[in-house]
């Protein structure tokens, strides 16, 4: 499975954003998905995850009620951040096929938030 994460960008806080990932070489409709993100400096941190039936999402505490994670079709897993913060500035991961709450067999590559101030 290859994941390609997009859409990330320059925002100022308070603004909104849609990132999405795009999964090839295999269907991973069948897997929890997941997006995890690292700011500079800092370790990577869990983000939010979604099941396979897309029925049941978590989100870390610092983006509930802020970001929300969906399943767009059977290969696309998105991130929708509204009312972003300069805190939310990182490298942002999407995952697929999780084992434990962090641990994921498939990552992709990382699309740059910078949120301004």
């Amino acid at each position: 499975v290859q994941l390609q994460a997009s859409g990330g960008g320059l925002v100022q806080a308070g603004d909104s954003l849609r990132v999405s990932c795009a999964a090839s070489g295999r269907t991973v409709s069948r897997y929890a998905m997941g997006w995890f993100r690292q700011a500079p400096g800092k370790e990577r941190e869990f983000v939010a995850a979604i099941s396979s039936s897309g029925g049941s999402t978590y989100y870390a505490d610092s983006v509930k009620g802020r970001f929300t994670i969906s399943r767009d079709n059977a290969n696309t897993v998105s991130l929708q951040m509204n009312n972003l913060k300069p805190e939310d500035t990182a490298q942002y991961y999407c995952a697929a096929d999780q084992r434990t709450p962090t641990t994921f067999t498939f990552w992709g590559q990382g699309t740059l938030v910078t949120v301004s101030s």
